[in-house]
């Protein structure tokens, strides 16, 4: 299980028996105190891959930045390459979440570029029950991206 932000977008794939593959990749921070007592950061950076149509939904609707919680197994892949052999450790994804989304202005924007009239609001409308805007109609549950 990891939970952090994207360091960049994803970038989609299609494998040859033609079902879509994603990668990105997602920093974790970790705080702690070091023997002097000394407040430490320390940011690793995880590969993630994401296959079928959870690729697809990934490739939607998150960006560089975005914070997400994935799931998965670990697997470590080898090759050659000029005669030195590389390994690669990635998280083959079984279940992705997505983070909260930021609010408020400043740029990067969000890839859904419509009004919210599709049922995926996350704010602007008139406040019903706390400041939650709930949709109108019955949610079809094929239409939730996770």
């Amino acid at each position: 299980m990891i939970f952090g932000n994207l360091t960049r977008d994803p970038e989609m794939r299609a494998l040859p028996s033609g079902m879509n593959v994603v990668n990105f990749s997602v920093a974790t921070n970790r705080v702690f105190k070091d023997r002097d007592g000394k407040k430490q950061e320390q940011t690793d950076f995880h590969n993630i891959v994401v296959f079928g149509r959870q690729a697809d939904t990934v490739n939607q609707y998150l960006k560089k930045g975005s914070s997400v919680f994935v799931e998965g197994r670990l697997q470590t892949r080898s090759w050659e390459k000029d005669g030195k052999k590389n390994y690669r450790t990635e998280v083959i994804a079984d279940r992705v979440q997505f983070g909260p989304r930021s609010s408020g202005g400043g740029g990067g924007g969000h890839r859904d570029s419509g009004p919210a009239d599709d049922g995926h609001d996350v704010g602007g409308g008139a406040p019903s029950g706390g400041g939650i805007d709930y949709p109108k109609d019955d949610i079809n549950p094929d239409d939730i991206p996770f």
